[in-house]
């Protein structure tokens, strides 16, 4: 059971209705994990940061999804894995890659292998990766810096994920086409 209320532009806490305005706007749609953290202002407020700094980092669209689908898959949360398998196929990434992702292994491309082996890597080993990780990292043509990057983007997506899996956030029939086509 559902354990908080999918918020709306309406029906949200004041403090969040201009922020659900403009996602809404910005993604055409209220994703429901954004529509259940818009429960608590304190959560949306450092989800939005924390998701436009990480967006407006070094790492483009593609990347971006392997991270948080990397990051959705280790954590085991439905409502992200369904979202961010969709945005992948929306950015370009070939379904052959969602579904390595999905199933624990690592892309074939080679840059992105070394973006989720490492993402993995922090998730699972909280933060305490060795040299052999960052070393893969880096051979990929990735700056050291850029593991900074990653610790943001399992953050938005750790609050996301963390979120939904509490609250028992349904997915959305947006999202569910696509997760149903990987599953």
């Amino acid at each position: 059971m559902q354990r908080f209320p999918l918020q709306t532009a309406a029906s949200a806490p004041e403090k969040c209705r201009p922020t659900l305005q403009a996602l809404e706007q910005k993604f055409g749609f209220l994703p429901n994990a954004i529509a259940t953290m818009a429960n608590s202002p304190t959560l949306l407020s450092a989800f939005v940061g924390t998701f436009g700094s990480f967006h407006g980092g070094s790492f483009d669209a593609v990347e971006r999804q392997v991270l948080l689908l990397t990051n959705a898959v280790t954590i085991g949360c439905h409502w992200t894995i369904a979202a961010h398998s969709t945005f992948a196929l929306e950015e370009g990434l070939a379904g052959s890659e969602i579904a390595a992702i999905r199933r624990g292994d690592l892309p074939k491309d080679a840059r992105l292998a070394a973006l989720s082996g490492l993402t993995r890597a922090l998730i699972e080993q909280r933060g305490n990766v060795g040299d052999a990780e960052i070393a893969r990292f880096t051979a990929a043509g990735y700056a050291e810096v850029q593991i900074l990057e990653v610790v943001a983007g399992i953050a938005v997506s750790t609050m996301a994920a963390t979120t939904t899996n509490l609250a028992h956030t349904p997915i959305e029939a947006r999202l569910r086409e696509h997760d149903l086509a990987f599953a």
